[in-house]
C-alpha cells in the first residue's frame, strides 16, 4: 500500500469527522421488498443493459429509493464505480461462482480496484469482485517471457460509503484485496482471498461466517508468510475495526492475523476455525514499533491448528464477555438497526 493511499483516507476521516455512526440517511421502498423497481444487466442483450457500469450510469444521482440492479450470469470485465450521490442501490447476482465482475489492474490502490463504491446504502449479494492481474494465468505468461513481476498490489473492491453490505460474495486478489477503507460494512458469508494486507483500512466492519483463504496463487513459494489485515484506525475514539466472528481461516500461505497499519489498529476474531497454520507470534506492529499498548489484537474462543495463542505477542489482548459485548453485530456497526432494514432476505 502506498502513502499517497494512506494520505488519501486520512484526509477522507478529517473531512468526515470522528464519528460516522447514523452518517447516512435510510433508503425508501415500497412493497414487502422494499424495491421499487429493477434494471437487469445481461451480458447476451437479454437485459436493459449489457455492462454493470451502465447500469449504475443510469440511476439517477441523489437517489434515496431501493434500486436492484440484477446481474445475470457471465463475467463482465470492467471497472465499476457507484459514486458518492448514487446511494440506495442493490447489486444482486444469482451466486458468487455465477457472476464476476473482473478486471486488470495493478496502480495504487486509490486507481486499481476493479469495483469501487462511495455511495451509502449500498447492498451486494451472489456476487465475486476480482482483481485479475495476479491471476495464475497471467504469472505464468510473465515466466514465459521472463517478466515476473512479483506480487503487487491489485485491489478487487474499494469500500467508502457508510451502511454497505456483502451477502455471499467474493472477494478475490493476491495484494490489497478487499479495500474496506471508510464507514459501516457488514460482510456475511463472503469468500475473501489474497495474501498481502488483503484486507485493509479504515473501515468500521463485521466479517460474519466468512471464509479467508491465505492464497497468492503461483507466488506462493516466493511468500515466506502472508498478512491477512492492515487496519488502520488513527486514535482512541476512531470508531473504526474489524470484528471476524465465525467463518474459517484456510489456505497455503503461513498468515499473521494482522498488522498495523495505524496506530491504534483494532481487529477481533472471535470463534473462527483458524485452519492454516498462523504464524505463531500473530501479529506485526509494522509501522509502529513502541506503540503496540494502543493497539486492540484479541482472539477470542477460536478453534484450529492455528489457534493456539501459547506464544503470541505479549501486547495481545485478552477480552472477557463483559468487553466482548461491545463488539457485538448489535452493538459495534448495527447500532440504529439499518441492517435489519435492508431490502434483501
Amino acid at each position: 500500500m502506498q502513502h499517497k493511499a494512506q494520505l488519501i483516507l486520512l484526509l477522507l476521516i478529517l473531512s468526515l469527522g470522528s464519528s460516522i455512526v447514523d452518517a447516512a440517511a435510510d433508503c425508501t421502498g415500497s412493497g414487502g421488498s422494499g424495491i421499487v423497481s429493477t434494471i437487469v444487466v445481461d451480458k447476451s442483450g437479454r437485459g436493459n443493459f449489457t455492462t454493470v457500469q451502465s447500469a449504475i450510469d443510469s440511476i439517477p444521482s441523489r437517489n434515496n429509493q431501493w434500486i436492484k440492479v440484477q446481474i445475470n450470469p457471465g463475467v463482465y470485465v470492467e471497472k465499476v464505480n457507484i459514486p458518492i450521490d448514487k446511494p440506495c442501490i442493490v447489486l444482486q447476482g444469482q451466486d458468487r461462482n455465477e457472476v464476476t465482475i473482473t478486471y486488470n489492474e495493478h496502480d495504487q490502490t486509490d486507481k486499481s480496484a476493479t469495483f469501487t463504491s462511495m455511495a451509502d446504502n449500498l447492498v451486494a449479494k451472489g456476487i465475486t469482485f476480482q482483481n485479475s492481474f495476479n491471476h495464475p494465468l497471467l504469472l505464468k505468461l510473465a515466466l514465459i517471457y521472463g517478466e515476473v513481476p512479483g506480487v503487487v498490489p491489485a485491489v478487487a473492491a474499494r469500500i467508502l460509503g457508510d451502511k454497505s453490505a456483502f451477502f455471499e460474495c467474493g472477494f478475490l486478489g493476491v495484494q490489497d484485496t478487499l479495500w474496506d477503507a471508510l464507514g459501516r460494512h457488514y460482510f456475511s458469508k463472503c469468500h475473501i482471498e489474497g495474501a498481502t494486507d488483503f484486507i485493509f483500512g479504515v473501515g468500521q466492519s463485521f466479517y460474519e461466517d466468512c471464509s479467508i483463504n491465505v492464497t497468492a496463487c503461483d507466488l506462493s513459494s516466493q511468500l515466506q508468510y502472508g498478512y491477512i489485515t492492515a487496519q488502520g484506525r488513527q486514535s482512541s475514539n476512531d470508531p473504526s475495526g474489524f470484528v471476524f466472528k465465525g467463518g474459517v481461516i484456510f489456505g497455503t500461505v503461513r498468515p499473521y492475523l494482522g498488522r498495523a497499519w495505524g496506530p491504534y489498529s483494532r481487529v477481533i476474531f472471535q470463534e473462527t476455525t483458524m485452519n492454516s497454520d498462523v504464524i505463531p507470534e500473530g501479529w506485526d506492529s509494522w509501522k509502529f514499533p513502541g506503540q503496540e499498548a494502543n493497539f486492540l489484537y484479541a482472539e477470542v474462543d477460536c478453534k484450529g491448528p492455528g489457534a493456539d495463542t501459547s506464544k503470541r505477542v505479549p501486547w495481545e489482548k485478552k477480552l472477557n464477555p463483559e468487553q466482548m459485548q461491545q463488539f457485538s453485530l448489535s452493538s459495534f456497526i448495527n447500532q440504529d438497526g439499518w441492517i435489519n432494514r435492508l431490502p434483501i432476505n
